[in-house]
């Protein structure tokens, strides 16, 4: 399903941009499990946070929908931020060696996609 056609989104779980969020999500705090210990606290952790940021935000946010419109907008705001703070430690995690280049520009360009989605949500809402 798209964000464009609302009529068929009737869960967050239906919007395109959360089931992408949520692949990437997954796939991350898998690989982030082997990183050391002495990152599973720190780095491991911030990129689970993050990532399922993201996906939460958009469930509270359909939530909220009904009862107040703005908030739905404001929390897909708030899953952008989640996205470009991602990249952050995605950046982190390649330079600091746990992620392979080829990895860490996959994962880049997921997070770019699914913020530009977000972007396109955001407008669909009627936000600028």
């Amino acid at each position: 399903m798209t964000e464009g056609s609302r009529e068929q989104v009737s869960s967050f779980e239906d919007l395109a941009v959360f089931q992408r969020a949520y692949r990437l999500s997954l796939e991350i705090h898998r690989a982030s499990l082997g990183f050391p210990a002495a990152e599973q606290r720190a780095l491991a952790d911030q990129l689970r946070r993050a990532s399922k940021s993201i996906c939460a935000n958009l469930a509270e946010g359909w939530g909220r929908r009904g009862a107040a419109p703005a908030d739905f907008r404001r929390f897909v705001v708030i899953a952008t931020g989640s996205a470009d703070e991602l990249r952050v430690w995605l950046r982190y995690a390649r330079d600091l060696g746990h992620i392979d280049e080829p990895t860490w520009c996959r994962w880049r360009d997921e997070c770019l996609g699914i913020a530009r989605m977000l972007q396109g949500l955001r407008k669909a809402l009627g936000q600028r």
